[in-house]
Protein backbone atom coordinates (compact mmCIF):
# COMPACT_ATOMS: atom_id res chain seq x y z
CA UNK A 1 0.00 0.00 0.00
CA UNK A 2 1.29 3.63 -0.84
CA UNK A 3 1.03 6.07 1.84
CA UNK A 4 2.30 9.67 1.67
CA UNK A 5 3.35 12.10 4.45
CA UNK A 6 5.48 15.83 4.98
CA UNK A 7 8.72 16.08 4.76
CA UNK A 8 10.47 15.18 8.05
CA UNK A 9 14.22 16.08 8.90
CA UNK A 10 15.47 12.49 8.93
CA UNK A 11 13.91 12.44 5.12
CA UNK A 12 17.02 13.52 2.78
CA UNK A 13 18.54 10.19 2.64
CA UNK A 14 15.36 9.45 1.07
CA UNK A 15 15.12 12.31 -1.44
CA UNK A 16 18.31 11.64 -2.73
CA UNK A 17 17.80 7.70 -3.56
CA UNK A 18 14.53 8.84 -5.11
CA UNK A 19 16.08 11.38 -7.15
CA UNK A 20 19.12 9.56 -7.98
CA UNK A 21 16.33 6.60 -9.52
CA UNK A 22 13.96 9.10 -10.94
CA UNK A 23 16.25 11.94 -12.11
CA UNK A 24 18.73 10.40 -14.15
CA UNK A 25 18.87 12.70 -17.79
CA UNK A 26 21.43 15.05 -18.69
CA UNK A 27 19.28 18.21 -16.65
CA UNK A 28 19.50 16.72 -13.61
CA UNK A 29 22.17 16.82 -10.74
CA UNK A 30 23.91 14.03 -8.96
CA UNK A 31 23.35 13.86 -5.44
CA UNK A 32 26.25 12.62 -4.03
CA UNK A 33 25.32 13.58 -0.20
CA UNK A 34 21.65 14.11 1.55
CA UNK A 35 23.27 17.80 2.53
CA UNK A 36 22.53 18.94 -0.58
CA UNK A 37 18.83 18.91 0.25
CA UNK A 38 18.94 21.18 2.97
CA UNK A 39 21.35 23.37 0.69
CA UNK A 40 19.44 23.68 -1.97
CA UNK A 41 15.70 23.62 -0.61
CA UNK A 42 15.49 23.35 3.24
CA UNK A 43 17.54 26.34 3.53
CA UNK A 44 14.81 28.35 2.06
CA UNK A 45 13.26 31.05 4.18
CA UNK A 46 9.55 30.03 2.36
CA UNK A 47 10.42 26.24 2.88
CA UNK A 48 7.25 24.25 4.16
CA UNK A 49 7.51 20.76 5.11
CA UNK A 50 3.78 20.16 3.97
CA UNK A 51 5.07 21.09 0.30
CA UNK A 52 7.37 18.27 0.68
CA UNK A 53 4.96 14.92 0.11
CA UNK A 54 6.70 11.90 0.06
CA UNK A 55 4.99 8.19 -1.41
CA UNK A 56 6.08 5.26 0.45
CA UNK A 57 5.49 1.47 -0.26
CA UNK A 58 6.42 -0.19 3.36
CA UNK A 59 9.27 1.72 4.80
CA UNK A 60 10.86 1.88 0.77
CA UNK A 61 10.50 6.10 -0.49
CA UNK A 62 8.93 5.86 -4.01
CA UNK A 63 8.16 9.04 -5.10
CA UNK A 64 7.88 13.12 -3.84
CA UNK A 65 6.99 16.54 -5.18
CA UNK A 66 7.56 19.87 -4.32
CA UNK A 67 6.06 22.96 -4.44
CA UNK A 68 6.85 26.43 -3.32
CA UNK A 69 5.69 29.94 -3.62
CA UNK A 70 6.51 32.54 -6.51
CA UNK A 71 7.85 35.83 -6.88
CA UNK A 72 6.24 39.10 -6.61
CA UNK A 73 6.63 41.67 -9.92
CA UNK A 74 9.93 43.34 -8.05
CA UNK A 75 11.15 40.05 -6.84
CA UNK A 76 10.96 41.37 -3.50
CA UNK A 77 9.10 38.53 -1.62
CA UNK A 78 7.21 35.30 -2.25
CA UNK A 79 3.77 35.75 -4.29
CA UNK A 80 1.64 33.01 -2.64
CA UNK A 81 -1.32 33.87 -5.38
CA UNK A 82 1.16 31.95 -7.67
CA UNK A 83 1.90 28.33 -7.00
CA UNK A 84 4.47 26.16 -8.40
CA UNK A 85 5.00 22.48 -8.46
CA UNK A 86 8.60 22.59 -8.77
CA UNK A 87 9.59 18.57 -8.96
CA UNK A 88 7.84 15.55 -9.34
CA UNK A 89 9.73 12.53 -8.96
CA UNK A 90 8.87 8.54 -9.16
CA UNK A 91 11.24 5.94 -8.96
CA UNK A 92 11.29 3.47 -12.44
CA UNK A 93 9.64 0.64 -11.36
CA UNK A 94 6.53 2.37 -9.57
CA UNK A 95 5.64 4.57 -12.42
CA UNK A 96 2.52 4.37 -14.07
CA UNK A 97 0.56 3.42 -11.07
CA UNK A 98 -0.96 6.49 -9.94
CA UNK A 99 1.31 7.42 -7.43
CA UNK A 100 2.26 10.90 -9.74
CA UNK A 101 -0.96 11.54 -9.99
CA UNK A 102 -1.33 11.85 -6.60
CA UNK A 103 1.76 13.78 -5.75
CA UNK A 104 0.44 16.03 -8.04
CA UNK A 105 -3.05 16.63 -6.58
CA UNK A 106 -1.42 16.89 -3.59
CA UNK A 107 0.78 19.27 -4.88
CA UNK A 108 -2.04 21.74 -6.24
CA UNK A 109 -4.74 21.08 -3.03
CA UNK A 110 -1.32 22.26 -0.94
CA UNK A 111 -0.89 25.62 -3.15
CA UNK A 112 -4.52 26.24 -3.35
CA UNK A 113 -5.30 26.12 0.60
CA UNK A 114 -2.23 28.22 0.58
CA UNK A 115 -3.66 31.19 -1.41
CA UNK A 116 -2.69 30.25 -4.92
CA UNK A 117 -5.16 31.44 -8.09
CA UNK A 118 -2.60 30.61 -10.61
CA UNK A 119 -1.03 27.21 -10.81
CA UNK A 120 2.22 26.28 -12.34
CA UNK A 121 4.49 23.38 -12.85
CA UNK A 122 7.80 23.68 -13.54
CA UNK A 123 10.02 26.82 -12.04
CA UNK A 124 11.06 28.88 -14.53
CA UNK A 125 12.46 32.86 -13.96
CA UNK A 126 10.93 35.10 -12.08
CA UNK A 127 8.57 31.98 -10.60
CA UNK A 128 11.63 29.40 -9.01
CA UNK A 129 11.36 28.98 -5.67
CA UNK A 130 13.31 25.50 -5.82
CA UNK A 131 15.48 23.27 -8.68
CA UNK A 132 18.17 25.99 -9.47
CA UNK A 133 21.34 24.17 -8.68
CA UNK A 134 20.12 20.73 -9.18
CA UNK A 135 17.54 20.20 -11.82
CA UNK A 136 17.52 22.07 -14.94
CA UNK A 137 21.00 23.09 -15.75
CA UNK A 138 22.47 26.68 -15.25
CA UNK A 139 19.32 28.57 -14.13
CA UNK A 140 15.81 27.00 -14.37
CA UNK A 141 13.99 25.82 -17.16
CA UNK A 142 11.16 24.35 -16.47
CA UNK A 143 11.01 20.95 -17.02
CA UNK A 144 12.96 19.83 -19.42
CA UNK A 145 11.82 18.50 -22.98
CA UNK A 146 14.60 15.66 -22.58
CA UNK A 147 12.52 14.25 -19.39
CA UNK A 148 10.47 13.13 -21.99
CA UNK A 149 7.73 11.58 -19.85
CA UNK A 150 7.14 15.45 -18.30
CA UNK A 151 4.88 16.96 -21.07
CA UNK A 152 2.38 14.46 -21.59
CA UNK A 153 2.00 13.68 -17.93
CA UNK A 154 0.84 17.22 -17.32
CA UNK A 155 -1.04 17.71 -19.95
CA UNK A 156 -3.09 14.58 -19.59
CA UNK A 157 -3.49 16.54 -15.94
CA UNK A 158 -5.02 19.85 -18.13
CA UNK A 159 -1.54 21.63 -17.91
CA UNK A 160 -0.74 23.89 -21.25
CA UNK A 161 2.73 25.31 -22.19
CA UNK A 162 3.10 28.82 -20.89
CA UNK A 163 6.66 29.81 -21.33
CA UNK A 164 9.65 27.83 -22.94
CA UNK A 165 13.37 28.21 -22.67
CA UNK A 166 16.38 27.11 -24.56
CA UNK A 167 19.42 25.25 -23.22
CA UNK A 168 22.79 26.08 -24.85
CA UNK A 169 26.19 24.66 -24.51
CA UNK A 170 29.81 24.73 -25.67
CA UNK A 171 32.32 22.54 -25.06
CA UNK A 172 35.74 23.74 -24.63
CA UNK A 173 38.36 21.28 -24.30
CA UNK A 174 39.79 21.92 -28.05
CA UNK A 175 40.43 25.01 -29.90
CA UNK A 176 38.00 28.18 -29.66
CA UNK A 177 38.24 29.44 -32.46
CA UNK A 178 36.97 32.92 -32.15
CA UNK A 179 37.37 35.44 -34.48
CA UNK A 180 36.14 38.94 -35.02
CA UNK A 181 37.76 42.08 -36.66
CA UNK A 182 36.27 43.87 -33.86
CA UNK A 183 38.25 42.79 -31.09
CA UNK A 184 41.63 44.82 -31.58
CA UNK A 185 39.78 47.58 -30.95
CA UNK A 186 37.79 46.27 -28.06
CA UNK A 187 41.01 45.04 -26.31
CA UNK A 188 42.83 48.67 -26.73
CA UNK A 189 39.32 50.67 -25.21
CA UNK A 190 38.17 48.13 -22.14
CA UNK A 191 39.87 45.96 -19.30
CA UNK A 192 38.16 42.69 -18.48
CA UNK A 193 37.75 42.50 -14.57
CA UNK A 194 37.15 39.23 -13.13
CA UNK A 195 35.67 39.66 -9.26
CA UNK A 196 33.64 38.07 -6.79
CA UNK A 197 29.55 38.97 -7.41
CA UNK A 198 29.01 40.15 -4.10
CA UNK A 199 25.54 42.00 -4.87
CA UNK A 200 23.52 39.49 -6.48
CA UNK A 201 20.43 41.99 -7.21
CA UNK A 202 17.38 41.31 -5.72
CA UNK A 203 15.92 39.37 -2.61
CA UNK A 204 14.38 36.42 -4.52
CA UNK A 205 18.14 36.12 -6.23
CA UNK A 206 19.89 36.28 -3.21
CA UNK A 207 17.74 33.42 -1.90
CA UNK A 208 18.17 31.44 -5.17
CA UNK A 209 21.76 31.85 -4.89
CA UNK A 210 22.08 30.92 -1.51
CA UNK A 211 25.59 29.81 -0.20
CA UNK A 212 27.00 29.79 -4.05
CA UNK A 213 29.70 32.76 -4.99
CA UNK A 214 29.73 33.31 -8.77
CA UNK A 215 32.11 35.42 -10.24
CA UNK A 216 31.42 38.47 -12.73
CA UNK A 217 33.54 38.54 -15.97
CA UNK A 218 33.11 43.01 -16.56
CA UNK A 219 34.39 44.68 -19.02
CA UNK A 220 35.24 48.45 -18.07
CA UNK A 221 36.29 51.88 -20.16
CA UNK A 222 39.67 52.05 -19.86
CA UNK A 223 38.83 56.08 -19.73
CA UNK A 224 35.77 56.17 -17.59
CA UNK A 225 36.43 53.23 -15.56
CA UNK A 226 32.28 52.43 -16.37
CA UNK A 227 32.02 48.87 -16.48
CA UNK A 228 30.05 48.48 -20.05
CA UNK A 229 29.62 44.82 -20.13
CA UNK A 230 29.14 41.96 -17.37
CA UNK A 231 28.48 38.33 -17.23
CA UNK A 232 27.94 36.33 -14.24
CA UNK A 233 28.97 32.57 -14.15
CA UNK A 234 28.92 29.54 -11.61
CA UNK A 235 30.61 26.16 -10.98
CA UNK A 236 28.32 23.69 -11.48
CA UNK A 237 29.45 21.24 -9.69
CA UNK A 238 26.67 18.68 -9.29
CA UNK A 239 26.10 18.45 -12.63
CA UNK A 240 29.95 18.33 -13.15
CA UNK A 241 29.72 14.83 -11.70
CA UNK A 242 27.02 14.25 -14.24
CA UNK A 243 28.95 15.47 -17.46
CA UNK A 244 32.06 13.87 -15.94
CA UNK A 245 34.04 17.11 -17.18
CA UNK A 246 33.82 20.52 -14.84
CA UNK A 247 30.84 22.70 -15.72
CA UNK A 248 30.54 26.68 -15.78
CA UNK A 249 26.79 28.08 -15.97
CA UNK A 250 26.19 31.38 -17.37
CA UNK A 251 23.27 33.20 -15.48
CA UNK A 252 23.17 36.45 -16.91
CA UNK A 253 24.91 38.75 -19.83
CA UNK A 254 24.28 42.78 -19.58
CA UNK A 255 25.84 45.55 -22.33
CA UNK A 256 25.00 48.89 -22.08
CA UNK A 257 22.79 50.15 -24.31
CA UNK A 258 25.10 52.99 -25.77
CA UNK A 259 28.06 50.18 -26.59
CA UNK A 260 25.42 47.46 -28.18
CA UNK A 261 25.68 46.05 -31.71
CA UNK A 262 29.87 47.00 -31.32
CA UNK A 263 30.88 43.41 -30.53
CA UNK A 264 31.20 43.93 -27.18
CA UNK A 265 28.92 40.90 -25.65
CA UNK A 266 30.62 38.71 -28.16
CA UNK A 267 33.87 40.12 -27.07
CA UNK A 268 33.33 39.32 -23.53
CA UNK A 269 31.67 35.78 -24.14
CA UNK A 270 34.71 35.05 -26.04
CA UNK A 271 37.26 36.00 -22.94
CA UNK A 272 35.49 34.38 -20.56
CA UNK A 273 35.60 31.18 -23.16
CA UNK A 274 39.44 31.43 -23.01
CA UNK A 275 39.42 32.25 -19.49
CA UNK A 276 37.08 29.31 -18.72
CA UNK A 277 39.08 26.77 -20.54
CA UNK A 278 43.12 27.90 -18.83
CA UNK A 279 41.23 26.83 -15.44
CA UNK A 280 40.28 23.41 -17.31
CA UNK A 281 36.18 23.91 -17.29
CA UNK A 282 35.19 21.32 -20.45
CA UNK A 283 31.38 22.60 -20.65
CA UNK A 284 29.67 25.94 -20.50
CA UNK A 285 25.69 26.32 -20.36
CA UNK A 286 23.49 29.41 -20.60
CA UNK A 287 19.44 29.38 -20.87
CA UNK A 288 17.76 32.06 -23.23
CA UNK A 289 14.48 32.28 -23.76
CA UNK A 290 12.79 31.83 -26.69
CA UNK A 291 11.81 34.99 -27.59
CA UNK A 292 15.39 36.31 -26.83
CA UNK A 293 16.47 36.27 -30.68
CA UNK A 294 19.41 38.33 -30.43
CA UNK A 295 20.81 36.76 -27.45
CA UNK A 296 20.44 33.36 -29.17
CA UNK A 297 22.20 34.41 -32.24
CA UNK A 298 25.31 35.74 -29.99
CA UNK A 299 25.80 32.54 -27.97
CA UNK A 300 25.58 31.02 -31.71
CA UNK A 301 28.17 32.84 -33.25
CA UNK A 302 30.71 31.64 -30.35
CA UNK A 303 29.90 28.07 -30.54
CA UNK A 304 26.70 27.19 -28.30
CA UNK A 305 24.73 24.29 -29.60
CA UNK A 306 21.09 23.67 -28.30
CA UNK A 307 21.02 20.94 -26.26
CA UNK A 308 17.94 21.09 -24.76
CA UNK A 309 14.87 22.69 -23.86
CA UNK A 310 12.59 23.70 -20.84
CA UNK A 311 9.29 24.67 -20.17
CA UNK A 312 6.54 26.00 -17.49
CA UNK A 313 3.47 24.69 -17.67
CA UNK A 314 -0.19 26.95 -16.69
CA UNK A 315 -3.11 24.42 -15.61
CA UNK A 316 -6.59 25.07 -16.89
CA UNK A 317 -9.06 25.40 -14.04
CA UNK A 318 -11.70 23.24 -15.37
CA UNK A 319 -9.21 20.30 -14.54
CA UNK A 320 -9.53 21.48 -10.61
CA UNK A 321 -11.99 19.81 -8.79
CA UNK A 322 -13.39 21.70 -5.66
CA UNK A 323 -11.59 21.55 -2.63
CA UNK A 324 -13.15 19.98 0.69
CA UNK A 325 -12.52 19.48 3.93
CA UNK A 326 -10.68 15.83 3.43
CA UNK A 327 -8.44 17.44 0.75
CA UNK A 328 -5.26 17.30 2.78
Amino acid sequence: MITYRPFRNYDPPAIVEVWNDAFAGRGASLLRTPAVVERWIASRPFFDPSAFVLAFDGDRPVGFVLSGPGSNADASAEDRQIGVTCLLAVIVDYRRKGIGSELLLRSQNYLRRNGATTLLAGAMKPHNPYTFGIYGGSDSPGFLTSDQDAAPFLEYHGYQGAGTTLVFQRRIEGPLNIADARFGVLRRKYDLQIVPKSVLGSWWQEVQFGTMEPVEFRLDDKLTGQPMAAITVWEMEGYSWRWNTPAAGILDLYVDPEARRAGLGKFLVSQLLKYLQEQFFGIVEVQITERNQPAIALFRSVGFEPVDAGRTYKVDPRYLDPLDDDDE
